[in-house]
C-alpha cells in the first residue's frame, strides 16, 4: 500500500513539474514540430519573415551603414507581435522595423502553467542583410554555441532591467486604476488570489510579464535627463547581492471649485526601495505636503480634527497643522520591510495601509483611513492564501485623550482565501478590536494565527473586545468577474427572521461585477458595484472599540446606515488614460438641531447605547441625505518606472440632506483641477 501511495505521489509531482513548463509561442508552420524543436522553429520563422520583408531605407544604403541593431519585441498573451525597443540612431530603421513586425501573423501565444502569457525576445538584426543569412547557416552547424549565446543575451538583458522591483518582495503600490490591469491577468489564472492588497511583485510576476508591459511604454531618448524623466528611476544602484532605487515624487496640482476656493496641493516626496539578496526587500516613502481642497473636503477634514488644537485630519493621509490662514500642512511617512524565507510565506512589518476585497469599496478593511503600524504574514500554498494581520490604531477624540496622548487600540485580522475551483473563490474574514483595559496591552491571545477570535474574546471578558465576521465570494467568467462581501457585526437569527428592525442586526452587503476588455475593446474596463450597510454597524458601546482609526472609518468611507451604487469606466491607450466614475446613494445622518441628540446609526464613532430605538431600525433612518458624485479624469503617464502622471480632473458633487448635518449642508460642488503627481496611493474624496 505504501508503494502505491508513493507511486501516486511521484506521478503527481511529475505532472505538476510538467505543468510548470514555460512554452514558447508557436507559428502554424511549427505545429507539427516535436516539442523540443518548437523553440528553434519559432526563432527561425521570425528571422525568415523579417529578412524577407525588410527593406533597407535609401539613406542607410547611401551611407553604406554596417552594424547590428537590437530589436526588443514581445508576443502578447493574445499572440500578437509588438516592438518595444529598437537601439538605432536612425528613425528610418525604427520605422521599417515597426512596419515589418506588423506583417507578422497572429500566432499561438506563450504559456506558463498552461495559461497564455506575454513573452519578450531580443533579435539582433545585422546590416547588410546578407550577413544574417550566413549567420543562420552557422547557427545550424553549432547548435550548442547558439543556445549558449541566446542564454547570455537574455542574461545581459535581465542585468540591464530598468525595473528591479519586479523581481523583489516589495508591494506593488495600490491604486485602483493600476490594479484593474493586473486583475485581468490574475483572473485568467486558475489559482491566483486577488482580495488581499497590496500585491507582492513576486506573486504577480508568476502570471504577468511586468518588464514586457513597461518596456512597451519606453520612449526613445538619448539624454540622461530624458531617460530619467520619461523611462527610468532617478537613481539605481545594483551590486552582486543588493540593489536600491531612489526617486523624488510630487503631487503638484491647482484648481478651483464653484464656491470660489482656489484649491492646490503641493507634495514633495522621496521614495527609497531596495533589496538585500533575493528574499529581503525594503521600502520607505516620506511626504511633505501643503494643500487646500474643495469646500466639502475642507469641511470634512475639519469635522474629524483631533484633540490638541490641530485644525484637521486630511482624509486618508493624516493629522494636519495650520498652513497660512486657510490651508493645511500634513506630513506623512510610510515604510516597511518584507521577507520571504521560501515560496510559501512572506512576513511584513511597517507603517502603511492594507485592503481586503475585490471591489472599489471594502466592507472588511479599506484604505480610506490614515496609515498605521502593522505586522502581516501571508501564507500561500495549494489553493489557499491565508493572511494574518495585526495593527496598532488610535482614537484622537478629546473625550479619550489624556495629557495630550491619544487613546491606543489594537486589531487582529484573519483572512482565508480558498480557490474552490478555477472559477470560484471563497474568502473567510474575522477581526477583533481591543484596548489596554486593565493594562492588558497587546493581548497574546490574539497572536495565535489559527484561533477563532470570537472564542478568544469571550475568554478574556465579555466586554473586552469587538469582533466582526465576514464572507466573500468571487466567480470568474471569461472577461467578467462577479464578487461579493457579507459582513456580520452582531446578529440574532430569531431577530433576523422576525424582520422587526432590531438594532443589533448589524451587517453589510456588497455585490459587484467587473468587465475586462469590454465589448472586445482592448483595455476598456467597466465596473458596477452596490453596497449597503445597516445602522449601528461597526459601532460599539465602548467608545474605543469602534471600527475606526484617526476619526476615519476603517471599512467603507460612508461608515454605516447607507445604500450606494457605483459605476466605473477606465480606458488606456499606450501612455494615455481616462477614468470616469459615478456614485449615487442615500445615507442617514444624525440631526444637528440641539434637541434631537440620539444616534441614528450612521456614525461609527457614536456610542450605540445612545440609539434612537431598539426596534424599527432601517437603512436611511434619521436625517436622510441623497448623494450624487461624478468624477472624470484624463491624463498621460509620464514615467512608467515611478508612475508619474500628468492629469486633469473634474468632479461634480450634489449633497441634499433633509436638514443640515453638522458637517455638510445642502450643496452643489463643481471642482476642476490639474497637475502632475506620482500616483502611488488612492485619494478618496467621494464622501
Amino acid at each position: 500500500m505504501k508503494k502505491i501511495i508513493l507511486s501516486f505521489f511521484f506521478i503527481f509531482l511529475s505532472i505538476s513539474a510538467f505543468s510548470q513548463v514555460e512554452k514558447y509561442p508557436v507559428f502554424k508552420e511549427c505545429n507539427t514540430e516535436n516539442i523540443s524543436r518548437v523553440q528553434n522553429c519559432f526563432k527561425e520563422q521570425v528571422k525568415k519573415i523579417i529578412i524577407k520583408e525588410f527593406k533597407i531605407p535609401k539613406n542607410i544604403q547611401q551611407e553604406n551603414f554596417e552594424g547590428t541593431i537590437n530589436i526588443v519585441f514581445l508576443v502578447d498573451n493574445l499572440g500578437n507581435f509588438q516592438v518595444t525597443y529598437v537601439n538605432s540612431p536612425y528613425k528610418e530603421l525604427k520605422d521599417e522595423v515597426e512596419r515589418v513586425f506588423k506583417t507578422l501573423p497572429k500566432i499561438t501565444p506563450a504559456k506558463f502553467n498552461n495559461h497564455p502569457i506575454e513573452m519578450q525576445f531580443v533579435f539582433p538584426l545585422t546590416i547588410p542583410l546578407e550577413n544574417n543569412l550566413q549567420q543562420a547557416i552557422a547557427k545550424k552547424e553549432v547548435k550548442k554555441e547558439v543556445v549558449q549565446s541566446i542564454k547570455e543575451s537574455v542574461k545581459t538583458l535581465n542585468k540591464k532591467s530598468l525595473f528591479p522591483e519586479h523581481k523583489s518582495e516589495l508591494n506593488i503600490p495600490f491604486t485602483h486604476a493600476e490594479y484593474n490591469s493586473y486583475d485581468y491577468y490574475l483572473d485568467k489564472a486558475g489559482n491566483s488570489h486577488t482580495a488581499m492588497k497590496p500585491y507582492i511583485y513576486s506573486e504577480v510576476t508568476k502570471y504577468i510579464d511586468l518588464d514586457a508591459q513597461k518596456n512597451k511604454l519606453i520612449k526613445p531618448t538619448s539624454t540622461w535627463f530624458g531617460k530619467k524623466l520619461l523611462n527610468e528611476h532617478m537613481a539605481f544602484v545594483k551590486g552582486k547581492d543588493y540593489w536600491f532605487t531612489v526617486d523624488p515624487g510630487v503631487d503638484v496640482q491647482v484648481g478651483k471649485d464653484n464656491y470660489g476656493i482656489n484649491t492646490f496641493n503641493n507634495t514633495r516626496s522621496i521614495h527609497i526601495n531596495g533589496g538585500l539578496g533575493k528574499k529581503f526587500s525594503f521600502s520607505a516613502s516620506f511626504y511633505e505636503s501643503q494643500g487646500r481642497f474643495a469646500n466639502y473636503v475642507n469641511q470634512y477634514a475639519e469635522s474629524i480634527k483631533p484633540a490638541g488644537g490641530n485644525p484637521a485630519i486630511i482624509p486618508g493621509r493624516g493629522i494636519a497643522k495650520e498652513y497660512k490662514s486657510d490651508a493645511y500642512d500634513y506630513p506623512v511617512a510610510e515604510a516597511y520591510i518584507s521577507y520571504s524565507p521560501n515560496k510559501i510565506v512572506n512576513f511584513q512589518f511597517g507603517n502603511g495601509k492594507n485592503f481586503i476585497g475585490d471591489g472599489y469599496r471594502s466592507l472588511f478593511l479599506s484604505d480610506v483611513a490614515s496609515p498605521y503600524p502593522f505586522f502581516k504574514i501571508n501564507t500561500n500554498f495549494w489553493k489557499i492564501k491565508y493572511t494574518n494581520l495585526w495593527m496598532w490604531m488610535q482614537d484622537v477624540r478629546p473625550e479619550l485623550t489624556v495629557d495630550g496622548a491619544y487613546k491606543q487600540k489594537f486589531m487582529a485580522i484573519h483572512y482565508l482565501s480558498w480557490n474552490v475551483t478555477k472559477k470560484l473563490n471563497i474568502g473567510l474574514f474575522e477581526t477583533v478590536i481591543w484596548e489596554d483595559t486593565n493594562n492588558r496591552g497587546f493581548d497574546v491571545n490574539y497572536l495565535n494565527p489559527l484561533i477563532f477570535y470570537t472564542a478568544a474574546e469571550f475568554s478574556t471578558g465579555s466586554r473586552a473586545g469587538n469582533t466582526l465576521l465576514g464572507l466573500s465570494l468571487k466567480y470568474k467568467l471569461n472577461n467578467i468577474s462577479i464578487y461579493s462581501q457579507l459582513l456580520l457585526d452582531e446578529f440574532r437569527v430569531s431577530e433576523i427572521t422576525s424582520s422587526n428592525g432590531w438594532w443589533g442586526n448589524k451587517n453589510g452587503i456588497q455585490l459587484g461585477v467587473k468587465y475586462y476588455n469590454a465589448f472586445n475593446i482592448e483595455n476598456l474596463f467597466l465596473q458596477a458595484e452596490y453596497n449597503a450597510v445597516r445602522p449601528y454597524t461597526y459601532s460599539h458601546d465602548e467608545l474605543n472599540l469602534n471600527y475606526g482609526h484617526n476619526n476615519q472609518p476603517l471599512a467603507h468611507l460612508w461608515g454605516s446606515n447607507f445604500r450606494e451604487t457605483i459605476g466605473i469606466a477606465r480606458y488606456t491607450k499606450d501612455r494615455w488614460f481616462a477614468n470616469a466614475k459615478i456614485i449615487f446613494g442615500t445615507k442617514g445622518f444624525d440631526f444637528n438641531n440641539g434637541t434631537d441628540t440620539f444616534s441614528y446609526g450612521g456614525d461609527v464613532f457614536e456610542d450605540n447605547d445612545n440609539r434612537v430605538s431598539d426596534y424599527g431600525n432601517s437603512i436611511g433612518q434619521g436625517n436622510l441625505a441623497s448623494i450624487f458624485i461624478a468624477d472624470l479624469q484624463l491624463g498621460y503617464l509620464v514615467n512608467p518606472a515611478t508612475n508619474l502622471k500628468l492629469f486633469a480632473a473634474l468632479t461634480f458633487r450634489n449633497f441634499n440632506p433633509d436638514a443640515p448635518t453638522g458637517v455638510f449642508d445642502k450643496s452643489n460642488t463643481t471642482w476642476f483641477s490639474f497637475g502632475l503627481k506620482t500616483d502611488v496611493f488612492n485619494w478618496n474624496f467621494d464622501f
